[in-house]
């Protein structure tokens, strides 16, 4: 099921208040701001009524009575309290800005720590533009909402709280009739929320959708110049931006309309008051000031309810970020390691590399059955032993399950049946990295990361010298061009490597691999992609890079691995030849059928050529 299902069908739950606490639980980390921030909340919600009150003393000792005694120690109080009020404003912004930035960095790193421990199947699933929405936007919204949206919301509570207490001290009756607009409040919220809620999943939906379509854009440019694609890639994104277009404008319309909805039963409250209050001034029940009090407490009392709006509106909208942020931190991987695994080699965090053993080699494959997708079998009780130092050649059509073969042995899928040994030992009975630090993976497109040469032949042995690094080079005959570079080894390779040519980039991956002296080698359609002199450069570096070594050769051009310990030939997930290049050709079998039929079509290519 792809990201883009799963999403559309979340959209529908009911907000989850166990994803509002698993979020929070990264603010635990943050307490002291937390506290900061709900004290200066609570001081200022107090002061607001405290001014109220000064203000109702101003009007009567002063408006009321014609009198000037006293003044200056009003204005003594009221600019204290504004100092206060300054101060502590002051104070809830550092700390919901501190506990803002802890957040995200906090969160940000716990998803990229978990992406690092999904296997390859959560990747095959997940869109790249999903998961940066998720790691991005969806973090910075979600860690918005914690950081303001929440402590913004007990503040108003807290305001709300010394409001009323006060205004029933003063006089109760009025301050009923304020208080029983609040459950009417209460009844059009809930109207409103799912309504808000379901919008708002539907943006975020479709802003990841955006995302995804930017990032595939440009990650294949290339591919869409090639295919003349620009219109209709144009006309999908057209798509999706009018379908959020659409989405974001009802839930703004529906959030719009909770505003004067809520504003009229606010201001209808306030109007009984006024005529309630009237009457008891002219009676001489209260004061002119006490009525001005409680105008402006009804007003100030449910600003806080008119900021809930925009609240509501916001937290809706964060919620279904929290849900897609959560979503990446609940992914389960499909290959686990065994807490006594883990307690003996450790995890891929904190490895404890002391009880770690060599590796000679050995791989064996017994009665081991392997699907992607439930009841479609890519490997049926398939069987194999190598010996180690043995170089094992896998050819066959596309999709016959050569590279599902070596995907098993580097244990970045887990069979559903059989076991997998490596030197005698069922690989489940070792941890990830155990195994994974002692492979090399050679890939037909190779990657390389943003940085100098250097660094991305260290990222094969991060504690490998400048020397380790320039020797790996000259054995794979990458150090002849990295010399003619005007910064050599300290040029600059360009985001995937697009500074440098395929052959060079291949050349470089082979020397990443050979400085962390592996094992047990892969070579994946290594030659496939790259022209006839880097081809003779590579098949060179691995002559050198597998001397010794148990290595398996995925390829396309059979005459590649004519020198082969043995070649294992694969068709639907199983092995239907196995044996020397010569033995296979004795045969007359399928090997030899694909061998010659691929001979002759070079033969005719470079006689086309000649032409």
């Amino acid at each position: 099921m792809n990201s883009a299902i799963k999403e559309k069908e979340y959209q529908n739950q009911k907000i989850n208040w166990g994803t509002w606490r698993r979020i929070l639980g990264f603010a635990s980390m943050s307490k002291k701001y937390i506290w900061i921030a709900a004290l200066a909340g609570a001081l200022t919600g107090i002061l607001d009524f405290c001014s109220q009150l000064v203000s109702s003393w101003a009007i009567d000792d002063f408006i009321g009575a014609m009198s000037m005694n006293g003044i200056s120690l009003y204005i003594f109080v009221a600019v204290g309290l504004q100092l206060v009020y300054a101060a502590l404003t002051l104070a809830f912004s550092r700390a919901c800005g501190t506990l803002e930035a802890n957040l995200n960095a906090d969160i940000r790193n716990a998803e990229f720590r978990k992406l690092q421990t999904l296997s390859f199947s959560y990747f095959d699933k997940t869109s790249v533009g999903y998961l940066l929405a998720r790691v991005t936007t969806d973090v910075s919204r979600t860690v918005e909402t914690i950081s303001w949206c929440f402590i913004d919301l007990g503040w108003g509570i807290m305001a709300i709280i010394a409001g009323l207490v006060g205004m029933f001290i003063i006089n109760w009756r009025l301050a009923l009739i304020l208080l029983a607009a609040m459950p009417i409040l209460a009844v059009v919220s809930v109207f409103f929320q799912k309504r808000i809620l379901r919008h708002q999943r539907e943006t975020r939906r479709l802003n990841s959708m955006i995302t995804s379509a930017i990032n595939e854009g440009i990650m294949g440019a290339r591919t869409t110049k090639t295919l003349v694609r620009e219109e209709l890639n144009n006309r999908e994104f057209f798509s999706t931006t009018a379908a959020m277009r659409g989405a974001s404008m009802r839930a703004a319309m529906i959030s719009a309309l909770y505003m004067p909805v809520a504003s009229m039963i606010i201001s209808i409250a306030v109007g009984a008051v006024l005529v309630k209050g009237g009457v008891d001034v002219t009676n001489m029940v209260i004061s002119i000031g006490t009525l001005n009090l409680f105008i402006n407490m009804g007003n100030m009392m449910f600003e806080p309810i008119r900021n809930f709006a925009r609240i509501f509106a916001d937290f809706q909208s964060s919620q279904a970020a929290a849900e897609r942020v959560i979503d990446v931190l609940n992914a389960e991987s499909d290959i686990v390691d065994s807490d006594e695994v883990v307690a003996k080699y450790g995890d891929l965090f904190d490895p404890k590399r002391e009880n770690w053993e060599d590796v000679k080699g050995e791989v064996e494959f017994r009665n081991v059955s392997f699907s992607y997708i439930e009841g479609e079998p890519v490997l049926k009780n398939f069987n194999l032993k190598v010996r180690a130092g043995e170089n094992i050649a896998l050819v066959g059509e596309t999709g016959s399950g050569k590279s599902t073969i070596v995907n098993l042995v580097c244990r970045f899928y887990e069979p559903q049946e059989g076991e997998i040994l490596i030197d005698g030992v069922n690989i489940r009975e070792r941890s990830q990295l155990w195994l994974q630090s002692r492979l090399g993976y050679v890939l037909q497109q190779p990657h390389l990361f943003s940085g100098t040469i250097r660094d991305n032949i260290r990222y094969g042995r991060l504690d490998a010298s400048d020397e380790d690094i320039e020797n790996a080079a000259k054995m794979v005959g990458a150090d002849e061009f990295i010399r003619t570079l005007e910064k050599g080894y300290d040029t600059e390779v360009g985001e995937g490597g697009g500074l440098l040519s395929t052959g060079q980039k291949q050349l470089i991956s082979f020397a990443r691999a050979i400085v962390a002296d592996p094992k047990i080698f892969v070579l994946d359609e290594a030659t496939s992609s790259v022209d006839t002199e880097s081809e003779v450069k590579i098949q060179k570096a691995s002559e050198t890079l597998l001397r010794n070594r148990t290595s398996f050769i995925i390829a396309h051009r059979l005459s590649t691995v004519r020198d082969a310990d043995r070649i294992l030939v694969i068709d639907n997930g199983e092995m239907i030849e196995q044996g020397s290049h010569k033995e296979l050709m004795a045969k007359k079998g399928y090997y030899y059928e694909l061998y010659t039929n691929q001979f002759r079509s070079e033969k005719v290519a470079e006689s086309v050529k000649e032409l």
